[in-house]
């Protein structure tokens, strides 16, 4: 993808570019005035980056407003971000369903779908149900796969920079799978692949509920939970993409398995039965005893692994998320006992975004991606190291720009 400014422009050219294109998104069709003061540039700097966003097909000359149109005299020319002029996707890939969401450039959502999978489904199958979400969505939507700038990939596992997942037992076949590499094969733009728990937090520090915090932990809570971790604002992934990877703390040497933590009989629950882990909670609320006490377990299990990542961290507020039901049960006990385990406990919500959170993180990261591009700065919230295996092909350039 083509820098806005052209094939080795000063930092100047760029940094003015990126003002200019900021004040567009963020306002109503604003006049070359409006953008001289906003930006603080000289109208001849604004006037000149403006241009050269149109003739990147960016931006674009908006109608004079019906009150200017009537007045005597030529109205002043108003100009608006083509937000249409680029389309993102952000692909929801779990056990029992896979989701997407497609945007504009500006990340309003202008269409999603899903489909259920089966927790036993093979990576083929899984991939083949993701294909066909994506391009149901797009259909409908009435966007042309040519026209997507960068796909993001919410997954479970731990994911590598080049979206290879090291380690993902949650799903069949995950261990080792080039997933970014064969997702890539069917979109001729950059795929960002990132854990789903990750991806999560960045959804809710985008739109969720940590949108004013920004050292949090999500906490994506399961029979082997996993969490993300945002830190001064940035997603904090540890040195090779195994941060927050509180699932494994059961490994230290406790003699209960996940899978016995919320079982009410002799036998283990299956630990992607999310419809068996929701009956026992159930059961509790309704008094029975057995569930009551596999709920506690489940509780105090989360309550200490919540509370590792806590005491490493500090964060200002844990959101949890996860299965939509039972999960309003586990806050005030998660907050009393982090209080007990804690020497400053953090604030502790439940997700706003529910089902659609690592979807919507996905989204983030794709808009992440372009918006790096758009404006040639770096310090989005996802920002990591590069690895030129990572992005493969890029789409054809915005267009030409000026000198």
């Amino acid at each position: 993808m083509g820098r806005l400014t052209g094939g080795d422009p000063s930092l100047l050219r760029r940094i003015n570019s990126a003002v200019v294109l900021h004040a567009l998104r963020g306002a109503d069709a604003p006049t070359l005035t409006d953008l001289t003061r906003i930006t603080g540039l000289s109208r001849p700097t604004v006037e000149g980056v403006v241009e050269g966003l149109m003739e990147a097909g960016l931006v674009v000359e908006s109608a004079p407003e019906e009150g200017e149109a009537r007045r005597q005299g030529r109205p002043a020319r108003r100009f608006r971000f083509r937000a249409e002029a680029g389309h993102l996707l952000g692909i929801e890939i779990g056990p029992h369903r896979v989701a997407a969401l497609l945007s504009g450039l500006d990340g309003r959502i202008i269409g999603a779908g899903s489909r259920e999978v089966s927790e036993t489904a093979s990576e083929d199958e899984r991939l083949d149900r993701v294909r066909t979400v994506v391009a149901d969505v797009l259909r409908r939507a009435g966007v042309a796969r040519s026209n997507l700038r960068a796909v993001g990939v919410g997954t479970p596992g731990i994911v590598e920079a080049d979206g290879t997942v090291r380690l993902g037992t949650a799903l069949p076949g995950w261990t080792g799978l080039a997933l970014g590499e064969r997702l890539r094969r069917s979109f001729r733009c950059p795929v960002i692949v990132e854990n789903d728990a990750n991806a999560a937090a960045v959804a809710e520090h985008w739109k969720g509920a940590a949108t004013d915090s920004d050292d949090i932990v999500f906490v994506l809570a399961g029979l082997s939970p996993g969490a993300g971790s945002l830190i001064g604002g940035r997603l904090h992934r540890g040195f090779g993409g195994a941060a927050g990877e509180i699932g494994a703390l059961h490994l230290l040497g406790r003699d209960v398995t996940p899978e016995h933590l919320l079982s009410t009989t002799d036998e283990p629950l299956h630990p992607l039965d999310e419809q068996a882990v929701a009956e026992v909670f159930a059961l509790a609320r309704g008094g029975d005893a057995r569930a009551e006490a596999a709920v506690d377990r489940f509780i105090q299990r989360l309550v200490h692994d919540v509370a590792a990542l806590v005491l490493a961290i500090d964060p200002e507020l844990v959101v949890v998320g996860g299965w939509a039901a039972g999960l309003d049960g586990v806050l005030q006990p998660l907050r009393e006992e982090l209080a007990r385990f804690c020497l400053r406990p953090p604030r502790v919500v439940l997700s706003l975004l529910g089902e659609a959170a690592v979807g919507t993180g996905a989204l983030r990261l794709a808009l992440d991606h372009v918006e790096e591009q758009l404006f040639a700065v770096e310090g989005t919230v996802t920002a990591r190291r590069q690895e030129s295996s990572r992005d493969g092909p890029c789409p054809k350039p915005w267009g030409p720009t000026r000198p």
